[in-house]
C-alpha cells in the first residue's frame, strides 16, 4: 500500500494573524513545505462583526472589530501571495474559518463576497453567543445558559445544522467540538435527543456533498482521541461522507502534529487517503 500524501484540510493559523497561535504565517507555510505536505488549507479565523463578540485575549492585544477587521484583510492578501509564491513547492487552498453567533450568517456571506475564499471551513465556537471553547469556566457558563448539559449539545448541534444548511461549507470543522470539556462525552453523545441531532447533521452533510475534518488538535488538548469521536466517524464512514484530516495547526511547533497517527486511524476504518480536496465556493451564485 502506497503511503498517504500529507495534506491539512484545516490550518495554518499563526501569531501574525490569530492571538491564540505562533510564528508568522511564511514560517508557518515553509514548516509545511519541509515536511512535504502536498496541498494545505490555510484557514484563519474570521474577525466579528462587532466588539461584543471579540475575544479576551484579543482585547488584551488591544485589538476591537474594527482592528481585526483590518488584519483578517491583511491576511488575505497575503495568504493569496503566499498561494503563488510557493505554488511550485505546495498547493495552498485559500480559506477562512467561520463563527456561529448572532448575525454570522449575513456575517459570513458578506466575508465571502468580498474576500473570495477557495473554500470556508464551517465551525462553531459560540452557543447563545457565549464562547464554549477556550476553557471550562467558559463552557460551565454556557451549559448554564443553555439549561443543561444536554440541552447545551441540543443547541449545539441545531446551530450547526442551520450553519451547514445556509452556509453549505465545503468543509465541516472539528464536528463534535462540544465535547471538548465534557469528559462522559461518550455517554452523552448517546442520549437520543442528542445523538437524533448528530444522524441528522450527518444525514445533511452527506446528501450536500461535503467533508468533514478528521481534527487531530484534540490530541493536542489531552483528549483521548481527535474530532469526530469514534463512533460518530463510524457513522460517517457508512454514509460515505469524504473524510480528510486537518492539523488546525497554530503556529510552526504543530504543523503536521499527529498527522501519520490520525491517517493511520483513517486507514485502518477503510477511509480513502486520497484526500478529497475541498470544493471550491462558486463566487459567481453569492453576486
Amino acid at each position: 500500500m502506497s503511503k498517504a500524501s500529507l495534506v491539512s484540510i484545516h490550518g495554518g493559523h499563526s501569531g501574525e494573524f490569530c492571538c491564540h497561535a505562533d510564528d508568522t504565517l511564511k514560517q508557518v507555510i515553509e514548516a509545511y513545505i519541509k515536511q512535504g505536505f502536498l496541498w494545505v488549507g490555510i484557514t484563519e479565523h474570521i474577525p466579528p462583526p462587532s466588539d461584543d463578540f471579540v475575544y479576551p485575549i484579543e482585547q488584551r492585544d488591544g485589538f476591537d472589530a474594527a482592528k481585526l477587521y483590518d488584519r483578517f484583510s491583511v491576511y488575505m492578501e497575503a495568504v493569496k501571495s503566499f498561494q503563488n509564491e510557493y505554488g511550485h513547492d505546495i498547493e495552498i487552498l485559500v480559506g477562512f474559518e467561520t463563527e456561529a453567533y448572532s448575525g454570522y450568517i449575513e456575517h459570513n456571506q458578506q466575508l465571502i463576497n468580498e474576500f473570495k475564499p477557495d473554500y470556508i471551513v464551517g465551525s462553531v465556537h459560540h452557543v447563545n453567543d457565549l464562547d464554549f471553547d477556550s476553557n471550562a469556566a467558559e463552557y460551565e457558563k454556557a451549559t448554564l445558559k443553555a439549561g443543561g448539559l444536554i440541552e447545551l449539545y441540543t443547541q449545539y448541534f441545531d446551530l450547526q445544522y442551520e450553519l451547514i444548511e445556509t452556509l453549505k461549507p465545503s468543509v465541516i470543522g472539528h464536528f463534535d467540538l462540544i465535547r471538548i470539556f465534557d469528559l462522559n462525552y461518550r455517554e452523552t453523545i448517546q442520549h437520543p435527543e442528542i445523538a437524533e441531532r448528530i444522524d441528522r447533521n450527518l444525514t445533511l452533510i452527506a446528501k450536500l456533498g461535503l467533508i468533514i475534518e478528521y481534527n487531530l488538535k484534540a490530541w493536542q488538548k489531552g483528549a483521548d482521541e481527535p474530532y469526530l469521536s469514534e463512533s460518530i466517524l463510524q457513522k460517517a464512514i457508512d454514509m460515505e461522507i469524504s473524510i480528510v484530516p486537518g492539523d488546525d495547526s497554530h503556529g510552526v511547533k504543530t504543523v503536521g502534529m499527529n498527522l501519520n497517527r490520525g491517517i493511520e486511524i483513517l486507514k485502518k476504518l477503510g477511509v480513502s487517503t486520497s484526500w478529497e480536496k475541498p470544493r471550491t465556493v462558486d463566487h459567481t451564485s453569492l453576486a
